[in-house]
């Protein structure tokens, strides 16, 4: 092993039409080493990545490991290898088991039969060994995002991993399961595993990370260790520019009430209460936060103002009309605009071009068709224009939506919602998933709209984007509404209200 490192990766370069992802691109790898591959969406991270595991083969450079060159083929040839991945994207069987999707393809055998108590056995003392709290004989569909993401872990380690991959691998986590994580990755580099952790998140890259690799449009722009790095100085490498981490907005100048709604009740997928009596307003020109832990009633609040879910009793106004039960259809056409917590499920039709997805809403109406007929050549010169101006970048109008990064298509999305101007905007989860440069933008587009006088409804499990967008702030725990604060709350008070602690507390906004 040449200078003490595990894996090289030297001179790759990977080209897809009309578009160079990887470009000459370094990247070597120490035992027992958390090396953070951090860059905006499309930089070419999980292209990368993706070479390292098989699943792309690259068109120029070369991989070494323990010193020696490698063809890596396939992803079998890389778990050959003892590189293992976990996709941001789970590769889970929902209704199989722990053990049973862990050992699939590897199956232990007694005789001719399937030893799924072996299997189990083995699964249990790996998650003992790495700290990997799941239960073998849970069936996938039950279990958490963080237990499954662990389950993927699992899976690697079984297969006899000493290289992991971890993409993205905090994009679908809670902060609490975000922590639990990192408690395993200082496991695992105790055992003398080999870590490869992508990612966008400056703060989280400050905390596992031994050295970070910085790469912009598809080229490397510098390795730095840990110590004396700072998320500034990371973020200009990443963006090629100074980048605000904070968000700069006048004070605003809220009008009369858009959204109100009283006393709602909304049961979630299981039939069982999710909204508890809820009351709130929002105003035009303000931005109005709620936060909350995940689970306690936000994102079905959301859904039945946006006519996904049925409201069991209570009343939705938005500018003095009844949306109540409106499907949402009904409440799109009365002004509500809705960027989706999750945009692969609900925010895009990933198999449709950028025009068609920007053309989602209106497709109906003039300019887009006219008499049941459609103009595709209007929805692709629309779609120009607003690529353009909300700067989609890695593709034009007529480029497939699930071809994108996903900050991009997050850009798609708002751009789809914003575009109609909407009395009222419903913003979940609006920077999850993205990079700083991506969140930037969101955000300065959430505080122009808000200055234009729309009324924001913002929900986010980051506690941070909450304080620094919302001129109020309400928290939700067990359905219910528990406080109405000031943006100039504390964080503690702020978590204190969300684990039940703010029932009887009212400040004033």
């Amino acid at each position: 092993m040449a200078d003490g490192r595990l894996l090289e990766l030297t001179g790759i370069t990977k080209r897809f039409p009309g578009v160079v992802a990887n470009d000459d691109v370094h990247f070597d790898l120490a035992k027992g080493e958390v090396h953070a591959l951090l860059g905006e969406n499309g930089a070419g991270k999980s292209t990368l990545m993706n070479i390292l595991y098989g699943l792309y083969h690259p068109d120029e450079g070369e991989i070494r490991l323990d010193g020696k060159p490698v063809e890596i083929d396939s992803p079998s040839r890389a778990i050959d290898l003892g590189i293992g991945m976990v996709h941001q994207h789970f590769m889970l069987i929902p209704v199989m088991t722990v053990a049973e999707n862990i050992v699939l393809a590897t199956e232990p055998h007694k005789g001719p039969f399937i030893d799924i108590a072996g299997a189990e056995t083995r699964v249990r003392e790996l998650s003992e060994q790495f700290g990997l709290a799941v239960r073998p004989e849970a069936r996938v569909e039950s279990i958490s995002v963080g237990q499954q993401q662990r389950a993927e872990i699992l899976k690697a380690l079984y297969r006899g991993a000493e290289i992991l991959i971890l993409d993205e691998p905090t994009a679908v986590l809670t902060p609490q399961e975000a922590r639990e994580l990192f408690d395993i990755i200082e496991s695992l580099k105790a055992e003398g595993k080999s870590i490869v952790f992508i990612t966008h998140k400056l703060n989280e890259v400050l905390e596992v990370a031994d050295r970070i690799t910085v790469l912009r449009r598809g080229k490397t722009i510098e390795t730095v260790p840990r110590e004396g790095a700072t998320e500034e100085g990371l973020a200009k490498l990443m963006v090629g520019r100074e980048v605000l981490l904070r968000v700069d907005k006048p004070p605003a100048q809220p009008g009369e009430p858009v959204l109100s709604v009283t006393d709602l009740e909304v049961d979630d997928e299981r039939g069982l209460p999710a909204v508890r009596g809820v009351s709130l307003e929002v105003r035009a020109g303000e931005i109005v936060g709620l936060a909350g832990v995940d689970g306690n009633g936000q994102s079905e609040l959301v859904d039945a103002i946006a006519g996904l879910r049925k409201v069991q009793a209570g009343r939705i106004l938005v500018s003095g009309t009844d949306i109540t039960g409106a499907n949402c259809r009904d409440s799109l056409d009365a002004g509500v605009g809705h960027i989706p917590e999750d945009r692969h499920l609900r925010g895009l039709v990933l198999d449709f071009s950028l025009a068609e997805n920007l053309a989602l809403h209106d497709y109906r109406t003039p300019p887009e068709s006219r008499f049941g007929w459609l103009y595709p050549r209007r929805m692709v010169a629309n779609a120009k224009r607003v690529l353009q101006e909300f700067d989609v970048r890695g593709g034009g109008p007529e480029t497939p939506a699930g071809s994108l990064s996903g900050g991009n298509q997050q850009k798609v999305v708002v751009a789809r919602e914003v575009n109609r101007n909407p009395d009222v905007l419903l913003a979940g989860q609006p920077t999850r998933g993205l990079d700083v440069g991506a969140i930037e933008f969101v955000h300065r587009r959430l505080v122009t709209e808000r200055d234009e006088g729309r009324a924001i409804l913002l929900v986010s499990f980051e506690l941070e984007e909450v304080l620094s967008l919302s001129d109020r702030i309400l928290v939700m725990f067990e359905g219910r509404i528990v406080g109405e604060f000031s943006p100039d709350v504390t964080e503690e008070e702020l978590g204190i209200a969300m684990t039940g602690g703010g029932r009887e507390q009212e400040a004033a906004a």
